[in-house]
């Protein structure tokens, strides 16, 4: 029996992708669609004409504007979910309710921690398996450094530094990376400044202009951060420090390879050779979806799962709690709500609007 799938919140494909959409259900469709023995059955979007495109750009009937109709009258067995973080929450939590038996789910996970939480929960309590989109794990530049790292290469495990405009939005990738170097550990605390003058809105949510992160995992490990203007200093997207070298990835020095390396038993830097991919692709998406439902079939635990996508998420709230109580968090931190989003309410924080339309 082929897999049935269906979407909740297909956009529209822009002519320019950008904070206000990225048609990501078009993404998972075509990921698919390389997938055998699997059959898309419905979607389900607020504007109808939206989901009218997608269901006839990928040769279905069924469409919906209320996905609680959609789930009660198709009861697909597994669920894309591409709206807006704010809609996660309640869309996960109803389509495990529903009897889903796997949601893939984009990023980030949920606007608040509590949420995300819940979340997780739901589908832990239903049996329903939750996968999220940090698709980097499939990368060659990134599981390549893994797999140097785990060779040993540059010893024991120091720290991992990252650069980015955000902690939420794209930093929710850059922590769940860091996670996957460092083999799932969980982050003892948190410590964290922010800016945050101009309003920058992506999928309708908050993201603070800049900030400095530190944050320790219970195997004494470190991470650094730094968003916004500044970001760029590290020179690479992530580098990881190792007591005996260094593995750099995404390197932006002049003629660098996409993945190099040093270290004591080496001679400068040694380039690893990634196949001309870069930091975003190509075929990331594509091979996370293939291994998702591989692992789904097969019954076994996906990189992707929910608690890895909670782990990272508890880091990115502990950031903006750090800065909401000028003082170092515990993670996980004790807040249910998304601190930035607080500050902002109650005027701690006043960034000015900007035009993103």
């Amino acid at each position: 029996m082929p897999l049935t799938v269906a979407f909740i919140g297909t956009g529209r494909v822009r002519e320019k992708a950008s904070g206000m959409g990225y048609a990501m259900a078009y993404r998972h469709a075509e990921a698919y669609q390389l997938i055998e023995d699997i059959e898309f059955v419905a979607a389900a979007d607020i504007v109808e004409e939206n989901a009218r495109a997608f269901a006839d750009t990928f040769g279905f009937a069924s469409i919906y504007l209320d996905y609680h109709e959609m789930l009660a009258a198709e009861q697909p067995e597994m669920v894309s979910v591409c709206t807006w973080p704010h809609l996660h929450e309640q869309i996960v939590v109803a389509c495990a309710q529903a009897g889903v038996k796997a949601i893939h789910c984009e990023k980030p996970v949920a606007d608040t921690i509590g949420g995300a939480r819940r979340m997780v929960q739901a589908c832990d309590e239903t049996g329903c398996k939750l996968t999220f989109n940090h698709q980097r794990r499939y990368g060659k530049p990134f599981y390549l450094a893994k797999q140097l790292l785990d060779d040993g290469v540059i010893g024991e495990l120091n720290r991992v530094e990252w650069g980015a405009g955000n902690l939420y939005d794209y930093g929710s990738h850059n922590f769940d990376m860091a996670n996957f170097f460092n083999d799932e550990c969980d982050a003892e605390w948190a410590i964290c400044q922010i800016d945050y003058r101009t309003e920058d809105l992506y999928f309708g949510a908050h993201c603070e202009n800049q900030a400095l992160a530190l944050f320790k995992y219970t195997n004494g490990a470190f991470g650094m951060v730094a968003t916004g203007p500044g970001s760029d200093t590290l020179g690479c997207h992530h580098r990881i420090v190792g007591t005996e070298g260094a593995i750099e990835i995404g390197t932006e020095a002049e003629g660098a390879s996409m993945l190099r390396y040093w270290s004591l038993n080496t001679v400068g830097w040694q380039e690893v050779d990634v196949e001309g991919e870069s930091c975003h692709g190509p075929d990331f998406i594509e091979r996370c979806m293939a291994d998702v439902v591989e692992c789904y079939r097969e019954g076994r635990e996906c990189q992707m799962n929910g608690h890895n996508a909670l782990n990272a998420t508890e880091q990115i709230f502990a950031c903006w709690e750090s800065a909401r109580r000028r003082a170092r968090v515990e993670i996980p931190a004790d807040i249910e709500d998304n601190p930035l989003v607080a500050m902002i309410e109650s005027g701690d924080l006043k960034p000015g609007r900007e035009d993103r339309s």
